[in-house]
């Protein structure tokens, strides 16, 4: 299989600059992710286009060591990274969209995800469909952890 894209949508009850801020620290993503076992900024100064990030993820029980660099930065509306790790399923591309909701923030999230080898031929079909089924379950984590951790407006 070539591998594919998901993602999903949500509307978050905080406004647009705070939810941009807490989603460009890497290092909230173990908050909102289970997969995330541990992560941390590796470049120096705040993050921005060209920061890089290490994790230890686990997927399908296995874990992984990731590295992920910030591609482009667009404050408030746009993030996006690229993984520079190799494994048997790698991410080229993924990212945040975000847009004023009412009061809120729209968010919407992706990631592309392609075989790095021939064994990520073999699981790529599963790892795609497992993602896609757990999307919106993800995006509603996402929501549900900004808005415990960050400070309503007003």
């Amino acid at each position: 299989m070539a591998g594919g894209r998901f993602g999903a949508t949500t509307v978050i009850d905080r406004p647009i600059e705070s939810v941009f801020a807490f989603l460009a620290d890497g290092e909230n993503d173990p908050k909102f992710s289970s997969r995330v076992l541990e992560i941390r900024k590796t470049t120096d100064g705040p993050p921005g286009a060209g920061t890089v990030y290490a994790s230890t993820v686990k997927d399908g029980g296995v874990k992984f060591k990731r590295e992920f660099k910030l591609t482009e930065f667009e404050p408030p509306t746009k993030i996006r990274w690229a993984e520079m790790s190799t494994g048997p399923v790698v991410t080229p591309e993924g990212g945040y969209d975000l847009a004023p909701a009412g009061g809120g923030t729209q968010l919407t999230f992706y990631n592309v995800l392609e075989p790095a080898n021939f064994m990520g031929r073999l699981v790529v079909g599963f790892a795609l469909r497992s993602a896609r089924k757990g999307a919106d379950d993800f995006a509603h984590s996402i929501k549900q952890t900004i808005e415990s951790e960050v400070a309503s407006a007003g």
